[in-house]
């Protein structure tokens, strides 16, 4: 069993409105180190075992499902999970 956890964000050439508010939220609450904000999605998936390479399937369903890839990167961890 695999645990995934993938991280999407905006590419950096993408304009984030919401992160621009969060900023200047911060901005507002004294918090004036703040440089910038990008927001983005996170998710855990636990994957089990095939004869399918983990990273295969991964990669895969980031590109179909999970990012859309014109305007998000992506990257992912993979680690070894014990069953339960």
């Amino acid at each position: 069993m695999y645990k995934v956890k993938v991280f999407v964000t905006l590419r950096e050439s993408v304009l984030d409105p919401q992160g621009t508010v969060v900023k200047n939220s911060l901005h507002s609450m004294n918090y004036s180190e703040v440089s910038d904000v990008r927001i983005g999605k996170y998710m855990e998936l636990t994957i089990e075992k095939s004869n399918r390479p983990v990273e295969e399937a991964v990669k895969e369903m980031c590109e179909r499902l999970l990012a859309n890839v014109v305007i998000e990167d992506y990257r992912y961890e993979i680690e070894e999970a014990v069953a339960q």
